[in-house]
Protein backbone atom coordinates (compact mmCIF):
# COMPACT_ATOMS: atom_id res chain seq x y z
CA UNK A 1 0.00 0.00 0.00
CA UNK A 2 2.78 2.44 0.89
CA UNK A 3 4.64 1.57 -2.29
CA UNK A 4 1.76 2.17 -4.69
CA UNK A 5 -0.04 5.04 -2.96
CA UNK A 6 0.64 7.68 -0.33
CA UNK A 7 -1.58 6.78 2.60
CA UNK A 8 -1.90 9.35 5.35
CA UNK A 9 -2.79 7.60 8.61
CA UNK A 10 -4.44 9.66 11.32
CA UNK A 11 -5.35 8.55 14.84
CA UNK A 12 -3.87 5.04 14.69
CA UNK A 13 -3.01 5.46 18.38
CA UNK A 14 -6.75 5.21 19.09
CA UNK A 15 -6.69 1.48 18.32
CA UNK A 16 -6.21 -0.36 21.66
CA UNK A 17 -2.70 -1.84 21.76
CA UNK A 18 -3.97 -5.18 23.05
CA UNK A 19 -7.20 -7.08 23.51
CA UNK A 20 -10.18 -7.63 21.19
CA UNK A 21 -11.34 -4.77 19.00
CA UNK A 22 -13.57 -4.36 15.97
CA UNK A 23 -12.60 -1.94 13.21
CA UNK A 24 -15.75 -0.68 11.45
CA UNK A 25 -14.74 0.63 8.03
CA UNK A 26 -16.65 2.51 5.35
CA UNK A 27 -16.51 0.85 1.94
CA UNK A 28 -16.61 2.70 -1.38
CA UNK A 29 -13.80 0.92 -3.27
CA UNK A 30 -12.31 -2.58 -3.39
CA UNK A 31 -8.99 -1.20 -2.17
CA UNK A 32 -10.40 -0.06 1.20
CA UNK A 33 -9.84 -3.40 2.94
CA UNK A 34 -6.25 -3.91 1.72
CA UNK A 35 -5.50 -0.26 2.51
CA UNK A 36 -6.61 -0.74 6.10
CA UNK A 37 -4.69 -4.01 6.41
CA UNK A 38 -1.56 -2.22 5.20
CA UNK A 39 -1.88 0.76 7.52
CA UNK A 40 -3.50 -0.51 10.75
CA UNK A 41 -1.22 -0.72 13.81
CA UNK A 42 -2.29 -4.35 14.43
CA UNK A 43 -3.02 -7.32 12.13
CA UNK A 44 -6.64 -7.25 10.94
CA UNK A 45 -8.84 -10.26 10.19
CA UNK A 46 -11.57 -9.27 7.72
CA UNK A 47 -14.79 -11.05 6.89
CA UNK A 48 -14.48 -11.27 3.08
CA UNK A 49 -17.08 -12.57 0.64
CA UNK A 50 -16.37 -16.13 -0.49
CA UNK A 51 -16.30 -15.04 -4.14
CA UNK A 52 -12.93 -13.37 -3.50
CA UNK A 53 -11.34 -16.70 -2.50
CA UNK A 54 -10.54 -17.88 -6.03
CA UNK A 55 -7.36 -19.22 -7.62
CA UNK A 56 -4.11 -18.09 -5.98
CA UNK A 57 -6.01 -15.53 -3.87
CA UNK A 58 -7.58 -18.34 -1.82
CA UNK A 59 -4.38 -19.60 -0.11
CA UNK A 60 -3.03 -16.04 0.10
CA UNK A 61 -6.10 -14.67 1.90
CA UNK A 62 -6.26 -17.66 4.22
CA UNK A 63 -2.53 -17.34 4.89
CA UNK A 64 -2.87 -13.76 6.12
CA UNK A 65 -5.78 -14.68 8.37
CA UNK A 66 -8.77 -13.47 6.38
CA UNK A 67 -12.17 -15.09 6.96
CA UNK A 68 -14.38 -16.41 4.17
CA UNK A 69 -18.09 -15.58 4.50
CA UNK A 70 -21.08 -16.73 2.46
CA UNK A 71 -23.32 -13.68 2.25
CA UNK A 72 -26.33 -15.61 0.93
CA UNK A 73 -27.39 -16.52 4.48
CA UNK A 74 -26.24 -16.81 8.07
CA UNK A 75 -22.79 -18.37 7.67
CA UNK A 76 -22.27 -20.06 11.05
CA UNK A 77 -18.70 -21.09 10.27
CA UNK A 78 -17.74 -17.47 9.51
CA UNK A 79 -19.55 -16.23 12.62
CA UNK A 80 -17.73 -18.76 14.80
CA UNK A 81 -14.37 -17.86 13.24
CA UNK A 82 -14.95 -14.13 13.75
CA UNK A 83 -15.94 -14.59 17.39
CA UNK A 84 -12.83 -16.74 17.88
CA UNK A 85 -10.63 -13.89 16.61
CA UNK A 86 -12.14 -11.61 19.25
CA UNK A 87 -12.05 -14.27 21.97
CA UNK A 88 -8.32 -14.62 21.40
CA UNK A 89 -7.77 -10.86 21.66
CA UNK A 90 -7.47 -10.17 17.94
CA UNK A 91 -8.71 -7.43 15.62
CA UNK A 92 -11.80 -8.07 13.48
CA UNK A 93 -12.40 -5.83 10.46
CA UNK A 94 -15.98 -5.33 9.27
CA UNK A 95 -17.62 -3.34 6.50
CA UNK A 96 -20.88 -2.67 8.40
CA UNK A 97 -22.74 -1.70 5.21
CA UNK A 98 -22.26 -5.28 4.08
CA UNK A 99 -21.01 -4.46 0.61
CA UNK A 100 -19.29 -1.74 -1.40
CA UNK A 101 -21.45 1.34 -1.94
CA UNK A 102 -21.37 5.05 -1.18
CA UNK A 103 -19.19 4.45 1.88
CA UNK A 104 -21.31 6.78 4.00
CA UNK A 105 -22.57 4.38 6.70
CA UNK A 106 -26.15 5.23 5.65
CA UNK A 107 -27.42 1.65 5.90
CA UNK A 108 -25.89 -0.80 8.37
CA UNK A 109 -26.50 -4.52 8.64
CA UNK A 110 -26.97 -6.10 12.06
CA UNK A 111 -23.71 -8.11 11.94
CA UNK A 112 -21.52 -5.44 13.49
CA UNK A 113 -23.86 -4.97 16.46
CA UNK A 114 -24.08 -8.74 16.95
CA UNK A 115 -20.30 -9.21 17.09
CA UNK A 116 -19.81 -6.19 19.34
CA UNK A 117 -22.56 -7.05 21.82
CA UNK A 118 -21.81 -10.78 21.83
CA UNK A 119 -18.04 -10.34 22.35
CA UNK A 120 -18.03 -7.13 24.38
CA UNK A 121 -15.23 -5.85 22.12
CA UNK A 122 -15.05 -2.07 21.57
CA UNK A 123 -15.61 -0.64 18.11
CA UNK A 124 -13.12 1.73 16.48
CA UNK A 125 -14.64 3.61 13.51
CA UNK A 126 -12.37 3.96 10.48
CA UNK A 127 -12.86 6.27 7.50
CA UNK A 128 -10.96 5.52 4.30
CA UNK A 129 -11.13 8.65 2.15
CA UNK A 130 -9.83 9.29 -1.35
CA UNK A 131 -9.99 5.74 -2.70
CA UNK A 132 -13.02 6.53 -4.84
CA UNK A 133 -12.47 10.18 -5.77
CA UNK A 134 -10.90 9.60 -9.19
CA UNK A 135 -9.67 6.81 -11.43
CA UNK A 136 -6.05 6.15 -12.22
CA UNK A 137 -4.71 6.52 -15.75
CA UNK A 138 -2.44 3.48 -15.55
CA UNK A 139 -5.01 1.07 -14.07
CA UNK A 140 -8.56 2.35 -14.56
CA UNK A 141 -10.09 0.36 -11.72
CA UNK A 142 -7.71 1.72 -9.06
CA UNK A 143 -7.06 5.16 -7.56
CA UNK A 144 -4.20 7.08 -9.21
CA UNK A 145 -0.83 5.56 -8.32
CA UNK A 146 1.05 7.60 -5.70
CA UNK A 147 -2.23 9.40 -4.95
CA UNK A 148 -3.06 10.30 -1.36
CA UNK A 149 -5.53 8.17 0.53
CA UNK A 150 -6.49 9.11 4.08
CA UNK A 151 -7.13 6.44 6.73
CA UNK A 152 -8.68 8.05 9.81
CA UNK A 153 -9.21 6.11 13.05
CA UNK A 154 -11.78 7.34 15.56
CA UNK A 155 -12.30 6.89 19.30
CA UNK A 156 -13.19 3.41 20.54
CA UNK A 157 -16.70 2.96 21.94
CA UNK A 158 -18.93 0.19 23.30
CA UNK A 159 -22.00 -0.76 21.29
CA UNK A 160 -24.05 -2.24 24.12
CA UNK A 161 -26.20 -0.35 26.59
CA UNK A 162 -24.60 -2.05 29.59
CA UNK A 163 -27.52 -4.41 30.17
CA UNK A 164 -25.94 -7.41 28.48
CA UNK A 165 -29.13 -8.01 26.48
CA UNK A 166 -28.76 -9.83 23.14
CA UNK A 167 -32.36 -9.71 21.96
CA UNK A 168 -33.30 -8.51 18.47
CA UNK A 169 -34.57 -5.26 19.99
CA UNK A 170 -31.26 -4.75 21.81
CA UNK A 171 -29.29 -5.39 18.62
CA UNK A 172 -31.53 -2.99 16.66
CA UNK A 173 -30.92 -0.31 19.29
CA UNK A 174 -27.19 -1.01 19.21
CA UNK A 175 -27.17 -0.73 15.41
CA UNK A 176 -28.74 2.74 15.64
CA UNK A 177 -26.20 3.85 18.26
CA UNK A 178 -23.36 2.48 16.11
CA UNK A 179 -24.66 4.22 12.98
CA UNK A 180 -24.76 7.58 14.76
CA UNK A 181 -21.18 7.17 15.98
CA UNK A 182 -19.86 6.00 12.60
CA UNK A 183 -21.61 8.79 10.70
CA UNK A 184 -20.28 11.42 13.12
CA UNK A 185 -16.75 10.02 12.74
CA UNK A 186 -17.02 10.10 8.95
CA UNK A 187 -18.08 13.76 9.00
CA UNK A 188 -15.25 14.65 11.38
CA UNK A 189 -12.76 12.75 9.21
CA UNK A 190 -13.89 14.58 6.07
CA UNK A 191 -13.62 17.90 7.83
CA UNK A 192 -10.19 17.23 9.33
CA UNK A 193 -8.74 15.96 6.03
CA UNK A 194 -10.41 18.53 3.78
CA UNK A 195 -12.06 15.75 1.77
CA UNK A 196 -15.25 16.48 -0.07
CA UNK A 197 -18.24 14.21 0.30
CA UNK A 198 -17.52 11.26 -2.00
CA UNK A 199 -20.19 10.14 -4.45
Amino acid sequence: MHGLWKPRVLGAWRVPAAGPVILAVNHSHNIDGPMLMGTAPRPVHFLIKKEAFVGPLDPFLRGIGQLKVDRSGADRTAITSALAVLRHGGVLGIFPEGTRGEGDFASLRAGLAYFAVRSGAPIVPVAVLGSNEKRGRVIQGLPPLRGRIDVVFGDAFDAGDGSGRRTKAALDEATLRIQRRLSAHLENARRSTGRRCET
